[in-house]
């Protein structure tokens, strides 16, 4: 089941997805700018493939995370190098990531 729904950060709105795979949930929350995602994607590739660091992708990963809530919450584990641009840091959670880009 795919769940898209708006979700609502200190007055700001983001688009929160939940794509349910087998033995697996993917995580986004999302703006025009960027987003933050579940560790089931990769943020690596968009630092290392120079076609694709090209396209400046803002995204940050949590670890062990199983819910939107989770994400918001959690410490992201990674970013891309085009995130730092917005004060993004390792460390830092979700939710203060999305904010950087609101």
């Amino acid at each position: 089941m795919i769940t898209i729904e708006p979700l609502e950060v200190d007055g700001i709105i983001f688009t929160a997805v939940s794509v349910e795979l087998p033995k697996t949930t993917l995580l986004t929350i999302s703006n025009d700018v960027g987003y933050i995602m579940c560790a089931a994607l990769d943020v690596d590739i968009f630092n290392e493939i120079p076609k694709l660091q090209e396209r400046n992708v803002v995204a940050g990963r949590a670890m062990g995370v199983r819910t939107i809530d989770q994400l918001l919450h959690a410490p992201l584990e990674k970013i891309t190098d085009a995130s730092k641009e917005y004060g993004w840091e390792v460390g830092m959670t979700g939710k203060e990531a999305l904010l950087k880009i609101s």
